[in-house]
């Protein structure tokens, strides 16, 4: 039988239920404005009943009040650091791709490629036409090109300090992520102390779930929580968990109280990708100096967007298949010995030196997953009897012990190799390859055609400005040299135009990376032969010496080289077009990046709200529980009250 007192320890029970109720309440209305606040319920339960070995056999014992529990739900957390990753990274390419559309806005009369281009071949050409002699039209003809030598130059100025800004960003998020993983494990040692205990450590938990909110953000972010099982007992839990927080596919970045950090090493000069990159581009390493991969495909966040607009390349990096290498193969000026390793091309971009944005200062090249550090590189092409072309590059690889610890061996013969990696996003370095390779081309048939002038004796105009101060590259002619475009190699072997390049098996033709060349202009270096400068009458304008003054068949042949796609095509099409290729490419990159923005907020404000609705705080709802809590008090109060009357007349009048 149950004692006489039972029914005051029942309404004890729901007065601490309700009183618990309604500081829970009280607490969710505070904190109704607080970031990332899970609102909270007290998780009650009928208590064990008593046995009263009467006919009715067990009497309620009450209520208990087992916890405080906060109202969350994983899956929605998850979708939503997923999509946040996506808008994080579409956000960052549509910030840096405004500022590219702005560095490339022409409305034909702001200073833009269109109003320089047409100055030069519309109207300084035409006036020159009009009177081929005059020295003020050359002098004027001179000047319109150094306006748009002038323009790429700034051009690549504005790309640099974009990849300059972009490459700064990026230490700034690695920053953040080694902060937030710090902080997360900090929380999760003292969520475990707190939760062993017995208690709920919402608030502890709430501050976690807003760090990983922030962390998705800058990357993609996966999160597991274990219970820890009593090393004793394994199938006794011990009320802790391991919580683990994993980046960019997986890669473990915290477990339990243990986290680890990233550090950002620059690339030194010799360590370059691309021969437009910036020097001091981070690398990523972990703290036990394993390498992070940085164009990891599911790296996804601000990160991504972050990486791929400073290291982006449109898939055109270099990629071949290792035909040969030789220890000890190659001799320097100082007598110094070097491995070599030659590598077979076969993509369109990597056959044309043009296009070409190999580095000249030495880099890396991954040779089957095994990595050496190159000095200098050599382009070869081999034409065999039957007009068949055949690319290749032959790297010299650093005697340096610390850079190359062990010689090049046979067996990377048939591996592949590549320098970079597959960013399939058109970045930074791919608007300066296209810069490069207009500028390039453009130069190029632009040179070769007033070389032809007075009797194959006319000077070049454009060429590009040595890093030795005052000093220019004086580009060969583009029959005669070791040059690189396909149709001209074809040309060379059915002509047999160099004999000293003929052997019995057809035509060999060789670039180093040291020849002066076209491969050395750039969009930086672009500019006007200073002699010409200094004297614009050396611009010749007839192809025969004996022709009169008034001949300007040289002239027309430069007004055709701009007109039509056969004399200069880029890209398929004039050399007049060059901006609407490249503005295209940044407009659609724009758009699309613009459209991702949209699309994710979109998504984000709908999980979002969804999340809210599981574990947000409801200003209407906590009213309606206050009222609720209040009375369920009151009614507990009033039953202890009614107890108290029946136990004062018990002891107090029946003498008990």
């Amino acid at each position: 039988m149950s004692s006489q007192f039972f029914g005051l320890n029942i309404a004890y029970s729901g007065l601490l239920a309700a009183n618990a109720n309604l500081n829970t309440t009280a607490n969710n209305i505070s904190n109704v404005q607080t970031e990332g606040y899970s609102r909270q319920a007290v998780d009650t339960q009928a208590a064990y009943p008593i046995r009263t070995f009467q006919r009715y056999g067990c009497a309620g014992a009450g209520v208990d009040t087992l916890s405080v529990e906060r109202i969350r739900d994983g899956f929605y957390d998850q979708k939503y650091w997923n999509n946040n990753s996506k808008l994080g990274e579409y956000n960052m390419k549509s910030y840096y791709m405004r500022e590219l559309e702005d560095y490339f806005y022409d409305s034909g009369t702001n200073g833009g490629f269109s109003s320089i281009y047409d100055k030069l071949m519309i109207t300084a050409l035409e006036e020159m036409m009009k009177d081929p002699g005059s020295s003020s039209a050359k002098s004027q003809f001179v000047g319109y090109a150094g306006q748009l030598t002038d323009y790429f130059n700034q051009i690549v100025g504005n790309l640099q300090n974009v990849q300059k800004d972009v490459n700064s960003e990026i230490k700034i998020k690695i920053d953040d992520i080694n902060s937030i993983s710090a902080e997360i494990a900090t929380l999760n040692e003292q969520i475990t102390t707190i939760e062993m205990g017995g208690q709920k450590a919402n608030e502890l938990r709430d501050r976690r779930d807003l760090l990983i909110d922030r962390l998705s953000e800058i990357v993609d972010v996966e999160t597991e929580e274990l219970p820890v099982y009593d090393t004793n007992d394994p199938t006794r839990e011990t009320g802790a968990y391991r919580y683990i927080v994993k980046i960019a596919g997986g890669q473990p970045l915290v477990d339990a109280k243990e986290h680890n950090e990233l550090t950002c090493v620059a690339r030194a000069d010799y360590e370059k990708v691309n021969m437009t990159d910036i020097n001091g581009l981070y690398d990523v390493y972990w703290e036990n100096g394993e390498k992070f991969n940085l164009a990891n495909a599911r790296l996804g966040g601000e990160l991504r967007g972050l990486v791929e607009m400073r290291d982006g390349n449109n898939s055109e990096y270099f990629t071949g298949n290792v035909t040969a290498t030789t220890v000890n193969g190659f001799t320097d000026s100082e007598g110094g010995l070097h491995d070599t390793v030659t590598v077979e091309v076969t993509a369109d971009f990597l056959k044309d030196l043009n296009k070409s944005n190999l580095s000249d200062q030495g880099g890396i090249i991954n040779l089957g997953n095994t990595e050496f550090y190159y000095d200098s590189w050599s382009y070869n092409v081999d034409i065999d009897l039957n007009g068949k072309a055949t690319y290749s590059y032959t790297f010299v690889l650093s005697n340096e012990p610390e850079l190359n610890p062990r010689h090049v061996t046979n067996d990377r013969v048939g591996k592949p190799a590549k320098i970079g990696d597959d960013i399939g996003y058109e970045g930074i370095p791919y608007y300066m390859a296209q810069l490069n390779e207009w500028v390039r081309t453009f130069a190029q048939k632009f040179n070769d055609i007033l070389k032809q002038g007075n009797d194959n004796t006319g000077m070049i105009m454009f060429t590009g400005d040595k890093p030795v101060d005052d000093q220019q590259y004086f580009f060969p002619n583009q029959d005669a040299t070791n040059t690189w475009r396909t149709d001209t190699l074809l040309r060379a072997y059915n002509s047999k135009v160099d004999a000293t390049k003929q052997s019995t098996y057809g035509v060999n033709i060789t670039v180093d990376v040291t020849d002066d060349s076209y491969y050395k202009l750039t969009a930086e270096n672009f500019n006007i032969l200073t002699a010409m400068v200094n004297d614009p009458t050396l611009l010749t304008n007839k192809f025969k010496a004996g022709d009169g003054v008034e001949q300007n068949d040289l002239l027309e042949a430069l007004q055709d080289m701009t007109n039509e796609k056969d004399p200069l095509s880029f890209r398929g099409g004039t050399a007049s077009g060059y901006l609407e290729g490249v503005l295209s490419d940044v407009a659609l990159n724009a758009s699309a990046s613009n459209t991702g923005v949209k699309s994710y907020e979109a998504v984000q404000k709908a999980i979002g709200n969804t999340r809210l609705t599981v574990s947000g705080v409801d200003e209407d709802e906590e009213a309606v529980n206050l009222v609720k809590f209040q009375n369920a008090y009151n009614l507990s109060s009033k039953m202890i009250s009614v107890f108290q009357e029946i136990y004062r007349r018990l002891i107090l009048e029946t003498g008990v």
